[in-house]
């Protein structure tokens, strides 16, 4: 069925996640729904310092809120912030340097910003797609260390921080890669048969579904959501995509535009109207699975890749100096 999949979600992309997609959806948008002053409110965006991440700390200081830079490159991370304070006269934007596949990094940095600061809304942003298979050095692969280790450890650190805030929300920025998979929890880092970059990165973006669906329904007090941003003309998708870069470059989204759902969940009353757990195209809940794709998962798999994350998460913990 993988053919199958991996066609009806290809139409499905051309029709809706390129940029005549987007111009199609914001007909139905109501501006007034991001025309808010956030000031006062504090935001966390992994990955920020170029694409969606960039695109969306900007908005946000646009409007007023504390942003927090978290980025693996100092020197590219000062240059972003540094546009973002020129552009938007906000002085209140943070940098905080943390590599989200090192789990004892993200540790150290949430012990750390939870002492120093508060929390409205997280925005997991960072990501990545390597193509070979490569290992950290504490072992884990890459791809699953950054976009679901990585993710998993950063938002349930921050959980006990987000809990003490109004209007908490985490947002996740996930990928409409992973309709065409479903979960597999008995091979996390990909180490059996062939690997594929791209249906790895399709993997771990199931698992960031999975893991806001089982987020919404432990975390009550916290509004969850995780979203589609189209197919937007990033430095990622260049680097890590250039074939598909190359056949869709005319039509891939802008970055704003691919960052205006993000956006709209993490500023807008509307959306925390809508129940927490959904994932989100374009400013509207969508479905999570292809019509008869077969992607669905029993509920005791999903319940495990929680534990298995857990785990995970724990080791790391404890051998975090300071902590």
């Amino acid at each position: 069925m993988s053919w199958y999949r991996n066609t009806v979600w290809f139409v499905k992309g051309l029709r809706e996640y390129t940029r005549g997609g987007y111009e199609s959806a914001s007909k139905r948008f109501d501006p007034a729904d991001v025309e808010v002053d956030v000031a006062g409110r504090s935001f966390l965006v992994t990955g920020a310092n170029s694409g969606i991440g960039k695109a969306t700390a900007k908005e946000i200081a646009r409007r007023g809120g504390t942003v927090h830079l978290v980025c693996r490159n100092k020197e590219r991370a000062e240059v972003a912030k540094e546009e973002i304070v020129a552009e938007t006269g906000n002085q209140n934007i943070f940098l905080h340097i943390v590599d989200i596949s090192n789990p004892k990094e993200i540790w150290k940095f949430a012990e750390k910003f939870q002492n120093e600061h508060k929390l409205n809304v997280l925005i997991n942003n960072a990501g990545c797609m390597v193509n070979n298979r490569e290992l950290t050095e504490d072992g884990l692969e890459k791809n699953f260390a950054t976009n679901t280790l990585g993710t998993y450890i950063m938002t349930t650190a921050l959980v006990p921080l987000l809990e003490k805030a109004a209007d908490a929300r985490v947002i996740t920025v996930s990928s409409g890669g992973m309709l065409v998979q479903k979960l597999n929890v008995s091979d996390l880092q990909s180490g059996n048969g062939p690997f594929d970059g791209t249906m790895v990165y399709a993997q771990n973006k199931r698992q960031q579904v999975v893991l806001t669906e089982q987020w919404a329904k432990t975390y009550r007090n916290i509004h969850f959501s995780v979203m589609h941003p189209g197919w937007a003309d990033t430095p990622a998708v260049r680097s890590s995509m250039p074939d598909f870069y190359e056949r869709m470059k005319n039509s891939l989204r802008t970055e704003a535009q691919g960052a205006d759902t993000v956006l709209w969940l993490a500023v807008s009353a509307e959306a925390t109207k809508l129940p927490s757990g959904l994932f989100f195209q374009d400013r509207q809940p969508v479905p999570t699975h292809l019509p008869l794709a077969y992607t669905h998962s029993p509920p005791e798999d999903e319940e495990k890749l929680v534990e298995m994350l857990e785990e995970f998460s724990q080791k790391f913990k404890s051998v975090s100096p300071g902590i």
